[in-house]
């Protein structure tokens, strides 16, 4: 028959089995690839879970902190308001406390011996002037003595 046409036959039939055996190649290095992708794809998906679940930890202890900030906000609301009701209430007491001090006759009298003690008056003199016991005159003496 044609003999030219088996010696194309043969080429082509070669030339098919280098292409078959480059496309295989070729296949191979991409499966070679895939695979290597599908290893990173699958490391990115554990990495991805993993921030996942840190953030939803994060997310837990910051929600935990901000209740403890809020927690401690009221707290300090209430300890200031206590603090100015204490201060107020202090305050007044400090006022009639003066008042008192106003009022009250003994009390005149050892404000009157302090001072004498403090200008220099002598335990004798302030006993007279101001008609105090001589324990009370000398305990005056020798806690305001110091001062002056």
């Amino acid at each position: 028959m044609y003999p030219w046409l088996f010696g194309q036959a043969i080429v082509i039939a070669v030339l098919l089995v280098l292409i078959g055996w480059l496309l295989l190649r070729q296949l191979s290095g991409a499966n070679e690839k895939l695979a290597i992708l599908q290893q990173q794809l699958e490391q990115n998906s554990q990495q991805l879970s993993t921030a996942q679940s840190e953030t939803e930890e994060l997310r837990a202890g910051i929600i935990g902190v901000g209740q403890r900030v809020l927690s401690l906000d009221q707290r300090v609301l209430t300890l200031e308001n206590e603090l100015q009701t204490i201060q107020s209430a202090y305050n007044e007491l400090a006022e009639q406390q003066q008042a008192l001090s106003l009022t009250d006759p003994e009390s005149k009298i050892y404000t009157r011996a302090m001072k004498m003690v403090q200008l220099g008056a002598d335990l004798e003199e302030i006993m007279r002037e101001c008609e105090l016991p001589r324990a009370e005159a000398e305990l005056l003496f020798n806690l305001h003595q110091g001062k002056s």
